[in-house]
């Protein structure tokens, strides 16, 4: 079980608001978030991976504690070991597709079978520049997959995909997510995109 019990306040288009959390979510399952514009979706994705801290909180994953305000726990990114899918992709400009998984992974066999899962094996030896946006939102989720974590943050990652790869993606991301019991938070604007894999919908105010 993940538990997350957060406080954090973000800046909006009207001004300030309170982000307040309180949720559990179920170990192997993928989940659905939701929400308006601004309304807190990417900071709670920050925050779960450690690269924001909420004013008050605590983050609890199968029983080891990620964050605790009150007791001052704070684990480094490095230490959760989630993986990151960016909206923004945040590919290095200098690494080629192979080098980015090589990166986070030494295991070839593993790699091959992401850019088999991605359609990127002809296009292993170019770089982020020369693929479509398309190409380096494929990128982005298998370099997060690479180092198989055990918890999946997503950001918007089939908003750049065209309507054929995003149907042939979205059920075989299922399959790779529940072959390694890996959780995943997938934050969307199109929930429809995710009916039928996605296990629960939490909804942000």
């Amino acid at each position: 079980m993940i538990i997350i019990d957060i406080e954090k306040k973000i800046r909006t288009y009207e001004g300030y608001r309170l982000l307040q959390i309180n949720t559990a979510i179920k170990l192997n399952s993928i989940n659905c978030i939701t929400g308006s514009s601004g309304a807190g979706k990417t900071t709670l994705l920050k925050i779960i991976a450690g690269l924001t801290t909420p004013e008050k909180g605590k983050i609890v994953v199968n029983d080891g504690v990620w964050l605790d305000t009150g007791s001052r726990i704070n684990l480094s990114p490095q230490k959760r070991r989630a993986g990151f899918v960016f909206q923004e992709y945040a590919l290095f400009p200098n690494m080629t597709v192979r080098q980015h998984l090589h990166y986070a992974c030494a295991d070839d066999d593993w790699i091959n079978e992401l850019l088999h899962f991605a359609k990127l094996e002809t296009l292993e030896q170019h770089k982020p520049e020369y693929l479509s946006g398309g190409q380096q939102q494929r990128l982005a989720i298998i370099r997060a997959l690479a180092i198989k974590p055990k918890l999946m943050l997503m950001d918007e990652p089939f908003s750049a995909l065209d309507m054929d790869i995003r149907q042939a993606m979205i059920p075989e991301l299922k399959q790779l997510l529940q072959k390694f019991d890996i959780t995943s938070l997938i934050v969307t604007h199109n929930p429809q995109e995710l009916e039928g894999i996605a296990d629960n919908t939490i909804h942000i105010q």
